[in-house]
């Protein structure tokens, strides 16, 4: 088996120039070339990787949380005292301890150091970070880290290599680009409370924040993609991710009927505006049963199990576009058939089925789910120190040939300060007692 190396961190690397062979495009590019020849046995996609995270709440954490997964190791930078304020958002509290749920949710695989941005020896602390990690992450609100040097600007002087990645309510332009932000803000501004709810009812919020998730996850894509462009260039860049314009692109095919056919928007409920039939109908137990057919030839089969076929070939749902416009009729006769059986009668007779269907489950049914239970999505870690049993959602992505998994508990508020400054640092116990005397760390 052929040996598995680690590509080289900043620390562990030079920047070379290097000539192209190809004579006809001859140019200069930078590369890292490693000093390092150590055997990586960890098979983590980004093993070795170091994440400097300035992050707090759900976007940011999400983010970086996601990064930790993959094998990134993120050192999460918490004001001293107080921390992240999702270690405030409780109740409800992990189980025999104070630890808030909402941050056990998005803060596993991280180290905690505490450090004082608005001293001068806890920015300076901060770049000597920065010189040794390849990622910095931070939400804070816009102009809040320029205030402490921390800003791109600054820290891209002392760490050219760094991508630093800004995750902010509005971005940096534009007459809103000094709001903070929240996730519900943005869904409010971006229309995704308006179109969610029921049909005649007022807008609702969606249940979790999904405006929060989605961006996180479009900022840990470009850190990706900035740090492959790295290899080629050699240099780090500047990232700008904000709530609102995520919000706005994940509006898709309604922002589409908007720009594009002059359709404004309204709430549906539990129905697809352009899909027939495709949403929850009410069983004989009073459960809800979701089931969507996205193609016509999937409508003739959730005709055969409901033993309607004759619906398939009436003329006023023989395709999509004419079940749409005939759409109170279709539903009215398809909820009254639904209302014949139990949930559990038709879950055994649409099995097999070509069409998607589900039932709709509260979160104690999700996580009984037999399929949830097999595939071992939730995982168990316990707290080496206070003995805390945490159980998160493991990431929902596997790789055939690395490691996404979860190592590390949501960490104690300050519980690696020590480790970080000593073994990544090199600072000496005398400069962490001054340090902590100041109280620059904690």
């Amino acid at each position: 088996m052929s040996e598995q190396v680690r590509a080289p961190t900043p620390a562990e690397a030079t920047l070379t120039q290097v000539e192209s062979e190809d004579d006809h495009n001859q140019q200069s590019y930078y590369k890292y070339v490693s000093s390092c020849d150590s055997v990586e046995e960890d098979l983590s996609p980004l093993a070795g990787l170091k994440v400097i995270d300035l992050t707090r709440i759900v976007a940011g954490p999400y983010c970086t949380m996601i990064l930790g997964d993959l094998g990134a190791e993120v050192i999460k930078v918490e004001v001293p005292g107080t921390g992240d304020e999702a270690r405030k958002w409780g109740p409800p509290f992990v189980k025999d301890s104070k630890d808030t749920c909402y941050f056990a949710a998005l803060n596993r695989n991280k180290k905690s150091i505490c450090i004082n941005l608005k001293a001068k020896k806890g920015q300076e602390l901060v770049y000597d970070l920065a010189r040794k990690c390849d990622v910095l992450v931070e939400n804070y609100v816009p102009g809040k880290l320029r205030q402490f040097l921390l800003d791109y600007e600054n820290v891209q002087t002392v760490a050219p290599h760094l991508v630093y990645c800004s995750l902010t309510g509005f971005g940096p332009k534009g007459p809103y680009s000094k709001r903070p932000g929240y996730d519900v803000i943005a869904a409010s501004m971006g229309g995704l409370l308006n179109i969610t709810g029921p049909k005649d009812g007022e807008p609702c919020k969606v249940g979790v924040a999904v405006t929060d998730i989605a961006t996180g996850l479009y900022a840990h894509g470009a850190i990706m993609a900035a740090l492959l462009q790295r290899a080629r260039t050699g240099r780090g860049q500047k990232i700008d991710c904000n709530l609102l314009s995520t919000q706005i692109a994940c509006l898709i095919n309604v922002g589409s009927n908007y720009l594009n056919a002059g359709l404004e928007a309204r709430r549906w409920g539990l129905a697809h505006e352009s899909i027939v039939p495709y949403e929850s109908f009410l069983t004989s137990d009073d459960r809800l049963l979701t089931v969507g057919t996205g193609s016509d030839k999937q409508f003739v089969s959730l005709c055969q199990k409901l033993e309607l076929m004759p619906l398939s070939e009436d003329e006023r749902f023989i395709s999509n576009q004419c079940r749409v416009e005939n759409r109170a009729i279709l539903i009215g006769l398809l909820r009254n058939r639904f209302k014949e059986k139990t949930l559990c009668d038709w879950l055994d007779i649409l099995e097999g089925a070509p069409f998607p269907y589900g039932p709709v489950n509260n979160i104690a049914q999700v996580f009984a789910d037999p399929h949830v239970q097999e595939i071992g999505l939730v995982k168990q870690m316990q707290h080496p120190t206070t003995g805390t049993i945490y159980k998160v959602v493991g990431p929902p992505v596997d790789f055939s040939e690395g490691v996404n998994a979860v190592r590390l508990p949501p960490p104690i508020l300050g519980e690696h300060t020590e480790q970080v400054l000593t073994q990544l640092l090199g600072y000496s116990q005398d400069r962490i007692h001054s340090l902590k005397a100041s109280h620059v760390i904690q």
